[in-house]
């Protein structure tokens, strides 16, 4: 997909190396230390056992965002559902449209591989990605509250 100057592909692992630095830059946005080489073999393995999908953002040739989809489930739908578990965009490349462009493409791809929805969090302080979700036509679960156990 092509939006304007912004490329959209799907990842493959040749791809890996381009998306390190956007995946470790992406960790180190909610508090993580960088580990570019353990990023590289988490992303390969996610990619070599078919566990997660890998959009890439490319301006020029240079990949300046990615987002990732992870296949799941609705017992309730009975139906395919993606968890868009990751969305970063470069800071020199923000403002553009590429955010925009990612939730498009990976909307486009739940779509054809038959998902009735794709669902996702984010920080609660995080306002400028809720706003760019809700621009794009996402809304905030008010029925359903979201739990996590420590393992």
């Amino acid at each position: 997909m092509t939006t304007g100057e912004i490329e959209i592909r799907q990842a493959t692992a040749a791809d890996v190396d381009l998306i390190v630095p956007l995946f470790d830059a992406y960790r180190q946005f909610y508090r993580q230390p960088s580990e570019p080489d353990r990023a590289r073999r988490f992303l390969l393995e996610r990619l070599d056992q078919n566990q997660s999908v890998i959009l890439l953002a490319f301006e020029d040739s240079r990949a300046i965002g990615f987002t990732q989809l992870y296949p799941s489930f609705s017992s309730g739908a009975m139906a395919r559902i993606f968890i868009l578990n990751d969305l970063f965009v470069a800071p020199e490349a923000r403002r553009r449209g590429t955010g925009c462009a990612l939730l498009q493409a990976a909307a486009q791809y739940g779509k054809r591989a038959g998902a009735v929805r794709l669902v996702l969090s984010t920080e609660v302080v995080n306002a400028s990605a809720q706003s760019v979700y809700e621009t794009m036509g996402w809304k905030r679960d008010t029925v359903f509250c979201v739990y996590q156990l420590a393992l």
